[in-house]
């Protein structure tokens, strides 16, 4: 991946999107090969990732602020500092007004925006998402998809977006890795030039949701045979 680049990874359920994530994240290990951030290994988790989960996994007995702040404060950051981060990206995801709520008080989206802020408050160079818009309903998933794109071309962080949603990668990606089944491997890359926001009917994201759709209906047949044979 390229700095600043937004990459959506793209494939069957489990063929190890998360998996994948997780390592680069550096939760889990890798058996083989090396993975590279910045010229240096990942090893363990780093302040250089944030990471953002499905479910928002906010501390339900901390504030909106203490949230953000929660891992600024776990590396020695001042009161001062905590504050401006807590100022900045509040604004920026749009929740200024709410820095004393707790998680019980927030929608689910807002819960999101708390997740990202909290996942930017470290200043990462790269951010990991994984399915985190997946347990919204449409409209506001839309609505965070818009937000997303806002607040990536604002900060310029490098995004690796994982996603089971065609519609989700072609509307956010500068390019869709696509899965196989498993074993999971990188079946095709597939760029996306036009610029954000994206019209769905544009003959480049028609064209690139067909091939999508067809090598995605390919690798779940080949799973569903692969089931068979072990039955």
């Amino acid at each position: 991946m390229r700095a600043g680049e937004f990459v959506c990874l793209l494939g069957p359920s489990g063929c190890g999107k998360s998996t994948f994530l997780n390592i680069v994240a550096g939760f889990l290990a890798t058996t083989s090969g090396t993975l590279r951030l910045d010229g240096r290994p990942v090893t363990r988790p780093g302040h250089d990732r944030g990471v953002v989960f499905q479910e928002h996994a906010l501390f339900p007995w901390l504030s909106v602020a203490d949230n953000i702040a929660f891992g600024l404060r776990m590396r020695g950051a001042s009161r001062t500092e905590r504050a401006a981060a807590v100022r900045r990206y509040t604004d920026l995801v749009g929740l200024t007004g709410f820095e004393r709520s707790f998680p019980k008080d927030l929608s689910g989206g807002m819960r999101q925006r708390v997740a990202i802020a909290r996942a930017l408050a470290n200043e990462p160079k790269m951010l990991l998402m994984d399915e985190p818009f997946a347990a919204l309903d449409a409209q506001m998933r839309r609505l965070l998809q818009d937000e997303l794109v806002k607040i990536w071309q604002e900060t310029g962080k490098t995004v690796l977006f994982v996603t089971h949603s065609i519609e989700e990668a072609l509307r956010l990606s500068d390019r869709v890795v696509v899965m196989t089944a498993r074993p999971g491997t990188v079946r095709a890359v597939v760029p996306l030039d036009s610029a954000r926001p994206r019209d769905p009917t544009s003959d480049e994201l028609v064209a690139a949701r067909r091939r999508i759709d067809g090598m995605l209906a390919e690798e779940i047949a080949r799973t569903f045979e692969l089931l068979g044979r072990n039955l």
